[in-house]
C-alpha cells in the first residue's frame, strides 16, 4: 500500500515522502498513530501542491539574497573607531557594528553570525565575506578610519 509519511519513521523514510509499505503495518501501526495517510487521488495532489509552494518560496528567498549580495558585492563599508596614539583601537569592529551599517547603507538586514571577518583591531582596510542565503555568498571590504 503506499501512504505518504506525516513524520519520520525509522527504516521507512523522512516526512513527506511517498512509500510503499505493507497493508497490516500501514493499517495497524501507521494509520492508528498518524503517522502516515493514504496515497489517494487527493493526498497525493495536496503533497504536490505543498512540494510546489515549497519551492517557489525557496526560490523566491534565494532570488532575493542574490540581488542583496550583488548589491553588497565588491563595495566598501566604512566605519569609524576610537582608538589610542600607537592607532590600536579601544575594543575591535565587531560583525555586529558591520552588519549595522550594512542595514543603514544598502537597506540589507544581514545577520551578524553570517559575517566572516578577521579581528579588526586596528585603522586599515578588511577583507570580508557574507552568507545571505544557501549558496549565496559574496565578499566585501571594511574600512575603519578614526573618527
Amino acid at each position: 500500500m503506499k501512504v505518504i509519511l506525516k513524520e519520520d519513521v525509522k527504516g521507512l523514510g523522512k516526512k513527506g515522502d511517498l512509500v510503499n509499505a505493507s497493508d497490516g503495518y500501514a493499517r495497524n501501526f501507521l494509520f492508528p498513530k498518524n503517522l502516515a495517510v493514504e496515497a489517494n487521488a487527493q493526498n497525493v495532489t495536496e503533497k504536490k501542491n505543498a512540494d510546489a509552494s515549497k519551492q517557489f518560496k525557496y526560490d523566491t528567498e534565494k532570488a532575493t539574497a542574490q540581488q542583496a549580495a550583488d548589491k553588497i558585492s565588491g563595495k566598501t563599508v566604512k566605519l569609524t573607531a576610537k582608538a589610542g596614539s600607537s592607532g590600536k583601537l579601544f575594543g575591535s569592529v565587531t560583525a555586529k557594528e558591520i552588519a549595522a551599517k550594512i542595514k543603514e547603507e544598502y537597506g540589507i538586514e544581514v545577520d551578524k553570525r553570517k559575517i566572516g571577518v578577521d579581528d579588526i583591531k586596528q585603522f586599515g582596510t578588511y577583507n570580508a565575506t557574507v552568507k545571505l542565503f544557501e549558496g549565496v555568498k559574496t565578499e566585501f571590504k571594511v574600512q575603519v578610519s578614526e573618527e
